[in-house]
């Protein structure tokens, strides 16, 4: 599995999934967990891949733990459907 990096005061990581509808499929199961923490990524879907940013706008865009507790849940997601 790939790890979380740290790119200007950003989480990132891509996801690669089998096919479009599974990356989709993804990003709509995860979609009421993101709303629960109530902090959204910025992520961008291309085929099967999906590149997530995590950053805190409200922290002056910095790395936070907000970020990395999504980042948490979005694995968590990730490998139950791995």
């Amino acid at each position: 599995m790939t790890h979380w990096t740290e790119e200007n005061k950003a989480l990132e990581k891509t996801y690669v999934f089998d096919s479009f509808e599974d990356a989709i499929h993804f990003m709509v199961t995860a979609a009421p967990q993101i709303s629960e923490l109530d902090h959204h990524p910025t992520w961008t879907n291309t085929y099967n891949r999906l590149h997530v940013r995590l950053t805190s706008h409200d922290a002056g865009n910095q790395i936070t733990e907000k970020d990395w507790a999504l980042a948490r849940v979005l694995d968590a997601l990730f490998e139950q459907i791995d």
